[in-house]
């Protein structure tokens, strides 16, 4: 379907000529927007591996290396299954689009230049908290993130107004009933759903030889864990297919907005994946290792749980993170077994950065649109794209001061030790 804009609008739209200068500067940030969604789902991708396969690398269920490749792969698939909502996934949260996917037509004016900005700056916003978090081994939303940035860059470029706070009243929508909501429901519901059913597995399964049991149920594990896999790429892939694609239509290089192009799916799928199979080790090690001393059949607890509520919530229209999810079963898997031992230090930081996502995203979201905008022309948004660099830059080499890997992710938890990482000091030192 075309989009529909005012004759303005139009001009700007498709007859580029009139205005060479705006057109390459439009240019530049079509490019910019593009480059940093593509390096989001990268961070997206190595951010939430351990959603799916810290349980199963913790067990020994599965090898690291392979267990990541597992998930690439899957993710890779599950990019491809579903792109039903990949046009109108901003409508959740900020007012850039009307319900068919077309942007708002005073958004359209020099090409674009307004909506690029807030879609490029909310990518920022998006990027660096995934970096921040993955650096203190903290897992926490991405889809949280890319939605706090995006707020944080509509709010500063269009006033509060901008943004979808509660939708029109008649359904649970927008920022309260799309995140804020579910952010705090999804890890109860998982939590309890992952007590219940570890409790269950230790019941039936008393008496059987241990030696057996964790066989069988490693198996399952790897099968819940293939599951959840299937079910991010599916989901998260989505959002970036829709943020690619609206940053297309505000320029006017696409029309229809019933469709993703086929090169955005492909790049989207191979940058989840890719990001998928770097590791994301400090988040899989946080998972797999500093909750709970999780045994197989508490792995397969967990992760049975997490895909039953994720395929639940998303059979009845609700976007859950599956990073709040997978924490809610673990902790679950721990209250669930009797004598097992939950760090409820590590809970509770996990659960602050889940708090602070939301605002600590929009702060650079909106600090990145201000700073772009007030500086303006070429050197605005290059500014802020050099910003992003150099933050990303240090924060992977800080990262190697305490490094973490497939060959030490499962090593004993050190509480004590340097946030991120909690490897024995004299391990970091000689991985670094």
């Amino acid at each position: 379907m075309a989009v529909t804009v005012c004759s303005p609008c139009a001009d700007h739209l498709f007859t580029p000529k009139a205005h060479p200068s705006r057109v390459n500067l439009e240019l530049l940030l079509l490019i910019l927007v593009i480059g940093t969604a593509i390096a989001f789902d990268f961070t997206n991708g190595f951010h939430d591996t351990g959603n799916a396969m810290a349980t199963s690398i913790a067990t020994g269920a599965l090898k690291p290396k392979v267990a990541v490749g597992l998930s690439a792969i899957l993710n890779l698939v599950g990019a491809f299954l579903s792109v039903e909502v990949a046009l109108t996934v901003t409508n959740a949260v900020v007012k850039l689009q009307n319900s068919s996917g077309a942007p708002n037509p005073e958004l359209l004016v020099n090409n674009g230049h307004e909506l690029l900005m807030i879609v490029f700056c909310g990518l920022i916003g998006g990027i660096l908290w995934n970096l921040v978090t993955w650096l203190l081994g903290l897992p926490s939303s991405s889809s949280h993130a890319l939605f706090g940035g995006l707020i944080g860059a509509t709010a500063a470029a269009l006033g509060l107004g901008g943004v979808n706070w509660m939708g029109d009243g008649t359904k649970l929508d927008g920022v309260l009933g799309k995140v804020i909501l579910p952010a705090f429901a999804s890890p109860v519901v998982a939590a309890l759903v992952a007590t219940i059913g570890t409790w269950l597995v230790f019941k039936i399964t008393n008496g059987v030889a241990e030696r057996y049991a964790e066989t069988g149920f490693r198996w399952g594990q790897i099968g819940t864990a293939s599951l959840v896999s299937l079910a991010h790429g599916t989901n998260d892939a989505q959002k970036t297919m829709g943020v690619i694609t609206l940053a297309l239509i505000a320029y006017g290089v696409q029309t229809d907005t019933t469709s993703v192009p086929l090169w955005v799916k492909f790049a989207c799928a191979f940058a989840i994946a890719a990001g998928t199979y770097t590791g994301g080790w400090r988040i899989i090690r946080t998972l797999g290792k500093g909750l709970v001393e999780i045994s197989s059949p508490q792995g397969m607890a967990a992760e049975a749980s997490s895909a039953a509520v994720i395929l639940t919530s998303s059979h009845l229209g609700f976007a859950l993170s599956t990073t709040h999810v997978a924490t809610g079963s673990i902790l679950g898997s721990g209250l669930g077994k009797k004598g097992a031992a939950v760090r409820w230090g590590v809970a509770m930081r996990m659960v602050l950065a889940w708090f602070i996502t939301l605002p600590a995203a929009g702060i650079v979201g909106a600090l990145c649109f201000w700073l772009g905008n007030g500086i303006g022309g070429y050197a605005g948004p290059l500014l802020v794209f050099a910003i992003l660099l150099g933050l990303a830059g240090w924060m992977i080499m800080h990262s190697r001061k305490t490094a973490v890997d497939a060959n030490n992710v499962n090593d004993e938890w050190h509480p004590d030790a340097t946030p991120g990482a909690s490897v024995a000091p004299e391990t970091a030192a000689i991985k670094a």
